[in-house]
């Protein structure tokens, strides 16, 4: 099993974690990540489709007015893509995603007025979705001025109306968010020293160190190796 950095994984695949989340916000590196992975563990992704969003662009040019349509079309799609996970393999799910269905609730918050909210939560609670608990979950952190050069790079056109004050609030919402959560064990991430695509000592690393982890809240913070 190997990725584009030719990384072979010396674990019996009886240990290695069958289904892993990786979360985070937007320029992050959370897609990148997650394929690297799955390449190196055999897996399938479950990967957000964002292009297929056709209310996103708009979102990012006028968000108070394009908010709930945005939001509700990310959910719809989310919750499509776990039922498909879970009749998949109804019993154990494999696979690495790059989003978690809680999260879409954090952006409801970030971007919905209190009555949108509301009628997104009575849309939510309906759904009934049955969400697999993942083995792990990497949260990728990164300051927001890393976020939007990275951003930037990647001259993604439905994502040039993306502002500091809104990528600063989402990040706080993840920090919030990731305070609390126990349902999985964590691995928060410090990404911006690394270089998980063309740095094949870097992506070993945090591998071996994510195999490592069967419990608890961990902190990976390469800067400080």
């Amino acid at each position: 099993m190997t990725t584009a950095l030719n990384l072979q994984v010396d674990h019996d695949p009886e240990s290695l974690p069958r289904y892993i989340a990786i979360e985070g916000p937007i320029g992050v590196g959370k897609t990148t990540l997650a394929r690297n992975l799955a390449k190196t563990f055999g897996y399938q992704t479950l990967l957000e489709p964002t292009d297929d969003n056709p209310f996103l662009e708009r979102f990012y040019q006028d968000q108070r007015a394009n908010a709930l349509p945005t939001q509700l079309h990310f959910l719809f799609q989310r919750a499509k893509q776990l039922k498909e996970l879970r009749q998949g393999d109804m019993f154990e799910p494999v696979g690495i995603a790059d989003f978690l269905m809680e999260k879409d609730q954090l952006f409801a918050q970030v971007t919905l007025d209190d009555d949108e909210f509301r009628l997104y939560q009575q849309v939510y609670d309906q759904l009934t979705i049955d969400t697999p608990n993942p083995d792990i979950v990497v949260f990728l952190q990164a300051p927001v001025e890393t976020l939007m050069e990275r951003i930037r790079k990647r001259g993604n056109p439905a994502e040039r109306g993306i502002d500091l004050n809104y990528l600063q609030s989402l990040s706080d919402a993840y920090t919030r968010f990731f305070h609390y959560y126990d349902r999985s064990p964590l691995l928060i991430v410090n990404s911006t020293d690394m270089d998980l695509v063309q740095n094949p000592e870097h992506y070993k690393h945090f591998v071996e160190y994510l195999l490592s982890i069967k419990s608890g809240r961990h902190y990976y913070n390469p800067s400080v190796l």
